[in-house]
């Protein structure tokens, strides 16, 4: 069953308007011919796409983002990668299912790919805790990386989370210091490394395995330090106030790449990346392997500059001379 966001309503109610049609002919309006009339609501479905998605609102992306069908990390995995093997566990606790990794190969690239992974169905949620990692999940990434690392592996990773789980077992098990250690410790690795910001880019939980030398994000994807309805539970005392919050914090890749946060936005189908998951999957094969060719001819030293002055430069601020 294909799921509507609300802001495809009106696409929607000519989809069924032309079902019907199909179904019974002999309602068909008696001015025009009957396949004149197909014609003209299929043109007139294919315009109102076209002005409902070249006109999106920043709330409305972070909808697409959150799709139940859009492509998971797990789904690149074997669509955009070859001969995936998963690795598990942190080896200090235990295996935490939100996120997967293991050796991969891209093009002519064999690389360490990471990633957080949702689920499908309630299930599948509750095994890959909704995609929310805990502590082990970070140290697992951060085993996997330093497995790269030794191996002269470049490492891609596949962000796709609301953010870290905040319960009282992450906590009590030190999930802030596994996001710091990660933070430190990709900002030291000798390999290349890509970011992608697939689906949700949330807080400190996408940061965990996000430093990277290239930091891409897909056009419906978004990247925030924190979710639109968080924000707006804080600042507006509503969570209702979600689409005012998600115009405020420039959390779309086209605001997020005009202030040099990402590197490079990756187009999706028109409607989303569900619309056509081998595409994106091929797309998103494209702009890695090119990422890949330019990385390579960098040495680790120039990469280890370039990504610390990249991350360095985040934040600049003016402030008013007092009078």
């Amino acid at each position: 069953m294909k799921h509507y966001l609300d802001f495809e309503k009106p696409i929607l109610d000519l989809q069924r308007k032309l079902e019907e049609l199909r179904q019974h002919p002999e309602t068909h309006s008696l001015g025009l011919s009957f396949d004149e009339e197909i014609g003209h609501i299929e043109a007139k479905i294919e315009e109102t796409r076209r002005q409902v998605f070249t006109n999106l609102t920043a709330w409305q992306r972070v909808q697409l983002a959150r799709h139940p069908k859009r492509p998971f990390a797990m789904d690149y995995a074997r669509a955009t990668f070859n001969e995936f093997s998963e690795l598990h566990g942190d080896r200090l606790f235990s295996d935490d299912r939100a996120v997967i990794g293991g050796f991969a190969t891209v093009g002519a690239h064999k690389v360490m790919l990471i990633g957080t992974q949702k689920g499908r169905d309630t299930k599948e949620n509750i095994l890959r805790n909704f995609g929310s990692a805990h502590p082990e999940g970070y140290r697992k990434a951060l085993r996997l990386m330093k497995m790269a690392d030794k191996f002269r592996l470049p490492v891609i990773t596949l962000i796709d989370t609301a953010g870290a789980y905040p319960g009282v077992g992450a906590e009590e098990r030190h999930i802030a210091e596994a996001i710091a250690v990660n933070l430190r410790e990709m900002m030291t690795l000798g390999v290349p490394i890509i970011a992608v910001v697939i689906g949700e880019g949330g807080s400190g939980g996408a940061l965990g395995i996000g430093v990277a030398d290239r930091v891409l994000i897909m056009e419906n994807a978004y990247y925030s330090v924190i979710s639109p309805e968080g924000c707006a539970a804080i600042l507006w005392k509503d969570r209702g106030a979600a689409p005012k919050a998600a115009e405020a914090l420039k959390i779309t890749a086209k605001d997020l790449l005009e202030l040099k946060l990402v590197d490079e936005i990756i187009p999706e189908p028109f409607g989303g990346a569900h619309n056509n998951p081998q595409l994106i999957a091929n797309t998103l094969k494209e702009h890695l392997v090119r990422n890949l060719d330019s990385l390579k001819t960098m040495g680790a030293t120039a990469c280890l500059r370039t990504r610390y002055e990249k991350f360095r430069a985040f934040g600049h601020f003016t402030e008013a001379k007092s009078a």
